[in-house]
Parts: structure tokens; C-alpha cells; sequence
């Protein structure tokens, strides 16, 4: 089950020792069969895709936070999983850059046909989401007023379900 899912943390948890390549490799290396230099083929090309080719061999105290969160979405998915689970994905972003991460992370699991089950606080992103579940007090719940609902300001034009 682990192999068919991939985690971006609200704090990005890199390995300040590992350089970007490496801290994606580390995720491939946890599965067995996997040779050092394809998972080293498979790092970087995964880099590629999050637009950091140039930055592979940077250590995480020289990449600015979008990048950092970029190295998160890469480790988070160079294994193809099913499922990528998202805790605040864009809080420590501006918003600019936030919105940023939130396409490239919605552009790469359309093209890795996996699901994205993201947590955030930030309802300027929430129209990339197919599925819109709001909770609170522990519980999930159908805003009363839609119009006056903080997701209607964000111009989510979807249906909210419990």
C-alpha cells in the first residue's frame, strides 16, 4: 500500500544534507529492485518536470520555498502513486507561488492519472478541485449561504458535498 502513495508535507522535509536530486532518489531507493542509476535517471527527469533540471544538485538552504515545495511534489511523486496525500501544500508560499505549485501539482496527476486528496486553509486555489468537502469543529458540513460562503468569494464554481 505505502508504494501507491506519495505525501507533500505543510513543511516541505527535505534533508538539508541531500541535495534536491537525492532527496527525490531516497523515495525511489525505499523500493527494492530499482538500481541506483535508474533511480538517479528517474530523480532527475522527475526534477525536470517541476522545472528545477538546474537546480538537481542544489542543497535545500540554496532553493528559494517554491522550489523547496517543487522537490517535495517531485519526491512525492517519481513512484507513480495512486494517491498523493497534501497537508497545506501552499501555506508557507506566496500566493503567486502557491498557485504555481497547486497547477504543476494538478497538471502532473492528471498526467500521472492519480488522485490528490489536499488539506488547505487557502480558497484562492480551491477551483482546481474536482471535489470540495469543508469541515469544521471536527465535522464536515454544507455551507448554509452560499452566497455569503469564503468559496463563493473564491469564484469556486462547484458543488459542495458532505
Amino acid at each position: 500500500v505505502r508504494s501507491h502513495i506519495g505525501y507533500i508535507f505543510q513543511a516541505h522535509n527535505l534533508l538539508e544534507f541531500l541535495t534536491a536530486r537525492e532527496n527525490v532518489q531516497m523515495a525511489i531507493e525505499l523500493h527494492r529492485g530499482i538500481s541506483r542509476r535508474e533511480a538517479r535517471t528517474r530523480s532527475e527527469a522527475m526534477l525536470q518536470l517541476v522545472k528545477l533540471g538546474d537546480r538537481v544538485n542544489h542543497y535545500p538552504q540554496n532553493l528559494s520555498g517554491g522550489q523547496k515545495q517543487r522537490v517535495a511534489i517531485a519526491r512525492a511523486l517519481v513512484n507513480n502513486p495512486k494517491l498523493v496525500l497534501a497537508d497545506e501544500p501552499t501555506a508557507a508560499l506566496d500566493s503567486k507561488t502557491g498557485r504555481d505549485v497547486v497547477d504543476l501539482m494538478q497538471r502532473l496527476a492528471l498526467e500521472q492519472e492519480c488522485a490528490i486528496l489536499m488539506v488547505t486553509h487557502d480558497n484562492r486555489i480551491l477551483d482546481v478541485a474536482d471535489r470540495i468537502l469543508r469541515m469544521e469543529d471536527g465535522y464536515l458540513i454544507t455551507p448554509q449561504s452560499p452566497a455569503n460562503d469564503e468559496m463563493e468569494k473564491a469564484k469556486v464554481e462547484r458543488q459542495i458535498e458532505n
